[in-house]
């Protein structure tokens, strides 16, 4: 990957949470719990297998990808080439579908990636879900593309800035975040106003 570009999962990470997306990114910190070693290995069971061919279609696994416009770069799970002309990608999840579009943003940005490299149109893509164990069908609409154009350009601002973006505690998501010990999104949260109280009372 070329030095400047930004990886493609970085953007799932950072609309997931900004500042577990700083920790990894910019401060090179990485945890893992049960559901990053399931996630894991669900990516190494869906791109580390070969290639193959099925009536009317080519799969293609861990395929590499970049769009220069944006530079970004990252790894497809499967790649499906369709012998009506029709690309398809295929990202494997964990869990069940989320309620946030972290995850249709990193679909998205291989889409981008795909048609740029391959010059076709790509409508639509899939996410497979571990917990379902069946694909969602995700619509490539101009809402999504520029929801991850931005995602980009975010990216860019926050690891340019080299600034750790503050703790925000959401208990769900930081109950299953692998980086939480590190992060102590209640501790720095609960430190805020003793701080301000503190700084105030010295002026």
């Amino acid at each position: 990957m070329e030095p400047d570009f930004l990886s493609i999962s970085a953007l799932q990470h950072l609309l997931f949470c900004e500042r577990q997306c700083a920790l990894i990114h910019l401060d090179q910190e990485w945890r893992e719990n049960r559901w990053t070693a399931e996630g894991r290995i669900l990516h190494e069971n869906a791109h580390d297998g070969p290639s193959e061919t099925r009536p009317g279609v080519r799969v293609a696994r861990g395929l590499q990808v970049q769009e220069a416009a944006l530079r970004i770069a990252g790894q497809c799970d499967v790649v499906e080439f369709h012998r009506d002309g029709q690309v398809i990608p295929v990202e494997y999840k964990r869990g069940k579908p989320k309620a946030h579009r972290a995850d249709e943003v990193q679909l998205c940005a291989q889409t981008l990636a795909l048609e740029a490299m391959l010059n076709v149109a790509i409508p639509v893509g899939y996410l497979f879900y571990g917990t379902p164990r069946r694909r969602t069908e995700v619509c490539m609409d101009a809402p999504l593309r520029a929801l991850t154009t931005r995602t980009v350009s975010r990216l860019r601002e926050i690891l340019a800035a080299r600034i750790l973006p503050k703790a925000v505690y959401e208990r769900r998501k930081c109950a299953a975040c692998s980086l939480s010990d590190v992060c102590q999104p209640q501790g720095v949260a609960a430190a805020g106003p003793w701080f301000r109280k503190r700084l105030g009372s010295m002026e």
